[in-house]
């Protein structure tokens, strides 16, 4: 039964947080995933021949890996840039048109990541 999508993002200050953190956990388990999936691969490698087969995994995972430290990264500015704001004025928060393209970027990514398989 697939989850029904949200319509519609409430940008108040918990809500942005609750959803960074998801991002961040959800991050830190697929790269986990691709790490444990790469040293799978590396280990049954025995022959230079089996580069052949199993480099275009151990590739993938870590497209997914390096995928995953860009996020974070976009994921730190954000939560930079709402900290300063956050420092700067009293009771007022408020997300730039900057900040809500990382936002989204991030969201996009995410998605995007989701629907790759992380089965051997």
């Amino acid at each position: 039964m697939a989850k029904p999508k949200r319509k519609e993002i409430n940008f108040t200050k918990d809500s942005i947080l609750t959803l960074m953190q998801e991002i961040y956990n959800e991050l830190v388990e697929q790269r986990s995933t691709a790490i444990r999936i790469q040293n799978k691969m590396i280990s049954m490698m025995k022959e230079p021949e089996d580069m052949t087969v199993i480099g275009p995994v151990i590739e993938k995972q870590q497209k997914i890996i390096n995928d995953c430290v860009e996020k974070k990264l976009s994921l730190s500015k954000l939560q930079s840039g709402i900290w300063e704001k956050q420092n700067s004025r009293e009771e007022v928060f408020d997300i730039t048109e900057m900040d809500e393209s990382i936002l989204q970027g991030l969201i996009e990514k995410d998605i995007s990541l989701e629907g790759e398989s992380f089965t051997l």
